[in-house]
């Protein structure tokens, strides 16, 4: 498996993590004094999917620069 299939893969695992950590966030912000890391718990996840994102993001651009033809 390469390094690109594994960050796809890590990325949709980091997205259900995400999910769940706003479901948490809600959950806790129902209650009458929510603790702040709970607030928090989504952020991480959310850190961690923009970086995996950003770079499936621009994987498209950096094969067709690398590659004979070029940018056309």
């Amino acid at each position: 498996m390469n390094w690109n299939m594994r960050i796809r893969q890590i990325h949709r695992w980091l997205s259900i993590v995400f999910t769940v950590a706003v479901l948490i966030n809600i959950a806790a912000m129902t209650q009458e004094n929510p603790a702040l890391w709970i607030g928090l718990l989504a952020l991480f996840p959310l850190i961690l999917l923009l970086a995996s994102g950003l770079y499936l993001f621009a994987l498209p651009y950096l094969a067709r620069r690398r590659s004979p033809g070029g940018l056309r």
